[in-house]
């Protein structure tokens, strides 16, 4: 699977993540805000951003998120995959400027991004930690998977602090 497509549905646009990306992107991980029910709330200073960051870069599946209309960086995302699951990838470390939440933008990004997974993988994961209600209702809201291949997983052993989220095959 190719973990860093360029990915684009005309109004939201997915790239590979580059270095020079760091201070674009720092500028939407600054706000506080959207770290408040994240476990790592320091992503918000640059001393705890920076590690992020360069921990993304080594990922080699991080993607940069830019609004198609504007130009503007407006968050990031990234893949893993996950062997020790099977044939599954996960979706994580999304994160987008306040500007973009609660409208069609978190949608428009974990679409693109499950069915790119989707064509060469059985299953994408989605870990969110338990107090983080608002990530947690984000996911449930996604209209595009239907319910029957969207299950939710909360009592396991793996990342007891985690909700998992399974998709499986709606490509």
């Amino acid at each position: 699977m190719d973990l860093q497509p360029t990915l684009s549905n005309g109004q939201v646009h997915l790239r590979p993540l580059i270095s020079k990306d760091f201070i674009n992107l720092y500028r939407v991980a600054s706000d506080s805000r959207i770290w408040e029910q994240h476990p790592i709330k320091e992503r918000a200073e640059l001393y705890g951003f920076a590690p992020f960051f360069a921990e993304s870069l080594k990922s080699k599946g991080a993607l940069l998120i830019s609004d198609v209309a504007t130009q503007k960086v407006i968050g990031s995302s990234r893949f893993v995959l996950r062997p020790a699951f099977g044939n599954a990838v996960e979706i994580g470390w999304t994160f987008l400027s306040r500007a973009y939440w609660g409208g069609k933008f978190n949608g428009m990004v974990k679409e693109l991004m499950i069915k790119h997974a989707l064509q060469n993988m059985e299953e994408v994961l989605l870990f969110v930690d338990r107090k983080n209600i608002r990530s947690q209702k984000a996911v449930e809201k996604l209209n595009f998977i239907p319910s029957d291949k969207l299950v939710i997983d909360q009592n396991h052993d793996l990342r007891p602090n985690d909700v998992i989220y399974r998709v499986q095959g709606i490509c």
